[in-house]
């Protein structure tokens, strides 16, 4: 089991978090008092959220790059969430936006290692499935910093990604037919 413990900073106007990585903190704006005019302290926590989908996800596609022994010279996950107009604001779209400088990898290598991510590892996307649609980008970029431009990720898993999830075995176990073996 996680445990994650917020605790109220009145002097900071802020709440620190901690988990099971002792010394670490978050830093979580605190509601001003009503005469107060302090700046943000932290992020909110509907950001942390977004942060925490992005960073799982993104942990999730940096392990399964090293699994299949290749790497990454670049990796930025930017999450966009859009929330409800009326209380309490729920997110009904998150947009993982993937920027990714991937040399020797082809972009329909990295468009299966992200839509595994997102569908089946990242367990923060796994909780929002329900509640908000989820969507992904990708954006290669070359050694010397060009973009090839931003494209949607199909998140529909492919036959070969059925296989693996029902087979139980790891991403690069099955090859997709556009990577040949590897």
């Amino acid at each position: 089991m996680k445990s994650v413990t917020v605790t109220l900073d009145g002097e900071g106007g802020r709440f620190l978090a901690s988990g099971g990585h002792r010394g670490q903190v978050v830093v979580i704006n605190a509601p001003k008092e009503a005469a107060e005019s302090r700046a943000p302290t932290g992020f909110s926590a509907s950001e942390l959220l977004l942060a925490s989908a992005g960073a799982c996800s993104a942990w999730d596609v940096l392990e399964i790059v090293r699994k299949r022994r290749q790497g990454l010279s670049g990796l930025e996950v930017t999450v966009e969430g859009e929330q409800a107009a009326e209380p309490p604001w729920q997110y009904e779209r998150i947009t993982l936006h993937f920027r990714l400088g991937a040399e020797g990898l082809e972009r329909g290598v990295l468009e299966r290692v992200i839509r595994l991510s997102c569908v089946r590892y990242c367990s923060v996307l796994a909780t929002l499935k329900g509640v908000a649609t989820i969507a992904a980008t990708l954006e290669l970029i070359d050694a010397t910093g060009q973009s090839f431009g931003r494209r949607p990720i199909s998140l529909a898993l492919e036959p070969a990604e059925q296989l693996e999830a029902e087979s139980g075995l790891g991403p690069e176990a099955v090859p997709l037919a556009d990577e040949g073996e590897t």
